[in-house]
């Protein structure tokens, strides 16, 4: 674009007069310039003077040069700040392209769609930044508009410098170049929402007719205006048929009135109405429907009609009046029933529901595992084969044991083994806090200093175990405690006890303990039971060559108790001398000590499951923030491994009073939390902890940073010994 200066030139003439006078006033000045001062002295009075008229005019012409050079310059700045406006800061993208495709010159709102920066898409070819698959129809236009000169316009995909892709309308008119030659002017808009409406108008338009139900739209008047697949298949006429006709064709005249009133009721602004009624079909045959009224309305608001979702129930109707028929009969013949198969049946239900409870969580949420994205990984769609398979199982295992007649027969088999019980009672203890808690009872796990290998079952001990401990913490008073301790009770013999400071029982009680399904008077109380699981237990223990008692008194406790025979110690295989030195050297290695915070049992139990394989770390553990700060100042642990979301106080609130105390500020303090974002990562940090790890736990990256932070911990350790020895 060009300006026209006072003088009515335009600014590219002027500046070329401008430029031709200036050569010629400089040619004179210079054969003037020729004359030396002693020459001046010798001149005429009249050459003199018509040197400085000259020189007059020489100034008078580079003044007026001097302004137009200041009014183009002025023009051309406003031609400029047009330009950046009406092209740099265009709502589109506009790019010039040679006849080779490449980008000879983008505005800034192209640099921006594309995301790249406006200098560096010079010599750039546009065909870069247009997904692969849209590629073809690009090169097809533009090749038929160098060939016609015919403005096109095409939709495809464009990809973004950092890969992303967005819809793009492109509309390319044909023009010259400098030097005459052809190029092109693209204009480039991001149609991405439209195209996202687009696709999501077409998908619903998509499943509505794949709908088997029948979707219908009609104006107030009753006249049909849409009609589906569904509604084709369920009332018999084709959409051609019936669409511009009367709604009333499919209602029975006496339901007309009970249609006109549903109908008002949207006119009146109900936003939905669902209601049962029937149908007539094309054939002329009634059905069962089941229909959803909802308001239809345009841009402005005003309901113009309304939409209908209709489903045939016949089938169900008839099926639901069969089902109550059958229920009739059922609850006759459940009045019939014998009153112990009553009882048996009010046993199955309460024990079904007991055992289920518990067991829907942990296949619940190991389906959501399962489920979950990211996929887990084969080892871990393994593992969680595995507990799906043993949960499944299990579920099959509690519907035999729930009867009757197998409970009484005793004909439950066992695989006896030579069984740890620190094992069992560690794992016991794990199980058995969070209720422990929730309940407010202190456990008390007094250490096994005598032989551990006892014969049995390790499941059947363990569940005879949790079955005592789980009576003593519900039927323990508030504030109360549970011990568990074991002690030798005769040759080949231990005895676990598990004691608690509840109500105790009286010597009739006792008498009734282990009667099935006798709860002691407690039928009625606020603790859940059904009064078998002191008899399975017996029968368990029983079976493993056992035996179990109680000892009680009123207002002090009880103390129940399981015998177990002692199991001879395996006997070592032989082995070579190099992996007895290799075990050699991890005996005498250093025993870490690792306290993990975490109130969730079964990112617990993951954690004991990966310290397991690590021989080197004990690992001790705290549901929260409080009883965590507590344990670390009696253990001093080497590292504390802590969740940030704690029930109380929050992990970082805890990393705080640790840090205030002198005696446990050197621990390294390692988070394991579920709040992923970098800004959590960043305010952990800044709080305090020596690593931040993240949910899900990637166990290389786990045992690594453990290394790293046990090394620092020793490393720290023998550097402040040293300071206290100097």
């Amino acid at each position: 674009m060009t300006g026209k200066n006072k003088f009515g030139k335009d600014d590219a003439t002027a500046a070329s007069s401008a430029q031709v006078r200036r050569r010629q006033a400089e040619a004179r000045m210079l054969k003037k310039a020729a004359l030396s001062p002693e020459n001046i002295e010798t001149l005429s009075p009249e050459a003199t003077r018509q040197l400085l008229h000259e020189l007059r005019v020489h100034q008078i012409e580079l003044e007026m040069q001097n302004e137009e050079l200041r009014e183009s310059q002025a023009a051309l700045a406003v031609v400029q700040a047009r330009y950046f406006d009406l092209y740099d800061l265009a709502p589109v993208g506009y790019c010039t392209v040679s006849e080779q495709g490449m980008i000879v010159q983008a505005n800034l709102t192209a640099a921006s769609l594309l995301g790249v920066a406006r200098g560096a898409l010079v010599n750039k070819p546009l065909s870069q930044f247009i997904a692969r698959a849209d590629q073809d129809p690009y090169y097809l236009h533009r090749r038929k508009l160098l060939e016609t000169g015919e403005p096109q316009s095409c939709e495809l995909r464009m990809v973004k410098n950092g890969g992303t892709q967005f819809w793009a309308h492109l509309a390319v008119t044909a023009a010259q170049d400098a030097g005459g030659g052809p190029e092109l002017r693209v204009v480039l808009s991001d149609i991405s929402e439209r195209k996202r409406t687009e696709l999501a108008a077409a998908r619903l338009a998509t499943i509505v007719n794949s709908s088997d139900d029948a979707v219908i739209s009609q104006d107030l008047r009753g006249i049909v205006i849409s009609w589906n697949h569904g509604a084709e298949k369920i009332f018999g006429y084709p959409a051609s048929e019936i669409i511009g006709k009367s709604i009333a064709l499919l209602i029975p005249p006496e339901h007309q009135e009970e249609e006109s009133e549903i109908l008002g009721r949207i006119v009146r602004g109900a936003s939905v109405q669902h209601f049962d009624t029937v149908r007539r079909k094309k054939d002329g045959s009634i059905i069962d429907v089941d229909i959803t009224v909802s308001p239809i309305r345009d841009e402005a608001g005003s309901i113009v009609g309304a939409s209908k979702v209709a489903r045939d129930v016949t089938e169900r109707k008839w099926l639901d009046r069969m089902l109550q028929e059958n229920n009739a009969a059922l609850e006759r013949a459940r009045s019939a029933a014998d009153k112990a198969n009553r009882a048996k049946s009010e046993f199955l239900s309460s024990m079904s529901h007991e055992l289920r409870t518990p067991l829907n969580a942990i296949l619940g949420f190991t389906q959501l595992i399962e489920s979950s994205s990211p996929s887990p990984t084969p080892a871990q769609q393994r593992s969680i084969d595995q507990i799906l398979k043993a949960g499944w199982y299990l579920l099959t295992l509690i519907n035999e044991i729930l009867d009757l007649a197998l409970i009484e027969s005793g004909k439950l088999s066992l695989i006896m083994e030579p069984v740890s019980l620190i094992e069992v009672v560690d794992e016991c203890k794990s199980l058995i806090e969070l209720q422990a808690k929730q309940h407010d009872i202190s456990l008390a796990f007094s250490p096994i200093k005598i032989p551990c290998l006892v014969s049995g079952s390790h499941t059947r001990i363990k569940q005879c175990l949790i079955n005592l401990l789980s009576n003593a913490i519900k039927y323990n008073k508030a504030g109360g405690t549970v011990t568990v301790s074991c002690i030798a009770s005769g040759p080949g013999r231990i005895r676990i006890c598990v004691e608690d400071t509840g109500a105790g029982l009286t010597a009739a009680k006792l008498m009734q303990l282990f009667e099935p399904f006798n709860r002691l008077g407690n039928e009625a109380g606020a603790q859940e039971g059904t009064g078998i699981g002191l008899v399975m237990t017996k029968r368990l223990v029983e079976m493993m060559g056992g035996a179990i008692g109680v000892d009680s008194t009123v207002g002090v406790g009880s103390v129940f108790w399981i015998e177990l025979d002692l199991a001879a110690e395996p006997q070592p295989a032989a082995v070579a001398d190099t992996p007895t030195a290799v075990a050699q050297v991890e005996t005498d290695a250093k025993l870490h000590t690792l306290l993990y915070v975490e109130d969730n049992l079964a990112n617990l139990m993951l954690v004991e499951e990966i310290i397991a394989r690590r021989p080197d770390i004990r690992l001790l553990n705290a549901f929260d923030g409080i009883r965590a700060v507590d344990m670390a100042r009696e253990s001093l642990p080497d590292v504390i491994l802590m969740d940030v979301a704690l029930p109380g106080i929050s992990g970082v609130h805890a990393l705080g009073l640790l840090r205030e105390d002198p005696a446990t500020a050197h621990i390294p303090v390692i988070a394991l939390s579920a709040n992923a974002m970098p800004h959590d990562i960043e305010m952990g940090l800044e709080a305090g902890f020596f690593r931040y790890l993240t949910k899900p736990i990637k166990v290389n990256e786990f045992m690594d940073t453990l290394d790293s932070v046990l090394k620092h911990a020793a490393t720290q350790a023998a550097r402040n010994a040293k300071q206290e020895r100097t």
